[in-house]
Parts: C-alpha cells; structure tokens; sequence
C-alpha cells in the first residue's frame, strides 16, 4: 500500500477509511484481492478497531466484501455501479458547469489553468496518479467555484467506483492526452461564458471511459464482476 502521514486532529478510523480508499483507487489493493485486517492496521500502524471500522464503512459502498468467517476482499469493479456513478457526475456537473460560466471570476479561471498547467507536468513525465489527483481536483474545483461542495462530498461514496475505472484507463491506456485537452476546452468554454459548449464538452469528457470498457476488460478481465 502507498502510505501517507496521519492529519493533524485526524481519528484513526478517519485515516485508515481515507488511506484504504487512496490505496483502492489507486489499484494498490487490486479488485478481488483478500486483504488480512491485522496486515492492513500494521502497515498503518494503527490497531485492529478502526481498520476494522473503515472496511466496514467502505462496505457500505459495495467496493469492499466483508465474507463471515472467511475475510474481507477488495470487491470487483461491477460495470453497472460505474455507469450509475457516472450517470450521477454527469448530471451534477454538467449543472454545475452552466453555474461556473455564470459565476466564475478572473481568479477562478487563474486557478483551473494552474492546475492544467500541473496537470500537463505530470503528465509529460508519465506520472499518471499524480495526474489523476489533479485531475480530480479540478473537477472539484468547478463545485467549489460554483458553491456546491456538500454535493460533491455526498457524491463521493459513489464515485470511488467510477474514479477505480478511470485510474485502470489512465495506467492501461497512457495515452490520456485527451483528457487534458478535454479540460483545456472545458476552461476556455467557462471562460468564454458559453454553457452550451460547457456542458456538451463536459458530457463528451465523462463519456470516455464507457467508450474505453472493451479495452480495459482485455487487459484486466480478473478485475471484472
């Protein structure tokens, strides 16, 4: 697992939830996989209780499979849960987009290109989980602009079953150049206050990893329910 140092004021059931989902999303616990609680709560240096406590949190999420008396496994992706997530971002966000174009100031539009121009660094040096939370942090970014953060906190749960595809897209594929000029197109429409192209850029920008299922079923099909 990638571990990362505990938050300031950050329970122990806190970080083990937001290490265990990191570490999911990021394919170090691969779907299927069996994972040992004890193992886990040793690598965080945490105890048995709140490791305990975050898989059972992320069982609420069905991305994790906790089996009486056998363990608990790191569920398969189940392509319908991925469409049902994305299904719910493209609705949000393509609201939300409309309201940034609205909304969204010089400062804002400063903001979202440093993040693209990061996003292009990283990139170019093939550091594709890098890449992956910036971009995760520019579609947060339009929530925030847009003041509608509590949407994007609920929306959360859900969308660790879509962001695990997008993550196997990015690793399998590395040819992703797209999605960052997805963005750029997506700036320059917000910036032009033009919620029309917003939203249709937008809806073509999330309907890449449907188009993208056959590939990444070839790859990794112990991935797949």
């Amino acid at each position: 697992m990638e571990i990362t140092a505990r938050k300031s004021k950050e329970t122990a059931r806190d970080y083990a939830f937001r290490t265990l989902r990191k570490n999911i999303v990021n394919l170090k616990l691969q779907p299927g996989s069996m994972v040992s609680e004890k193992e886990l709560a040793d690598e965080m240096g945490i105890s048995r209780t709140p490791t305990r406590e975050a898989l059972i949190e992320l069982s609420k999420s069905q991305i994790v499979d906790i089996l009486p008396q056998k363990g608990s496994y790191i569920s398969k992706i189940d392509y319908s849960l991925v469409d049902e997530a994305r299904f719910m971002r493209l609705v949000l966000e393509n609201a939300v987009v409309e309201t940034v174009c609205e909304v969204a100031t010089e400062e804002d539009h400063r903001i979202l290109l440093q993040n693209i121009s990061m996003q292009e660094i990283y990139l170019n040096s093939s550091s594709f989980r890098q890449f992956f939370q910036l971009d995760n942090e520019f579609h947060e970014q339009l929530f925030i602009i847009a003041r509608k953060t509590q949407i994007y906190h609920l929306m959360d749960s859900m969308m660790i079953h879509f962001d695990r595809v997008r993550m196997l897209r990015l690793l399998t594929d590395k040819e992703v150049q797209e999605l960052l000029d997805d963005h750029r197109a997506i700036l320059d429409a917000i910036m032009r206050k033009s919620k029309i192209e917003a939203v249709a850029l937008m809806t073509s920008h999330l309907s890449r990893y449907k188009v993208d299922e056959e590939l990444i079923r070839r790859d990794h099909p112990d991935y797949f329910v």
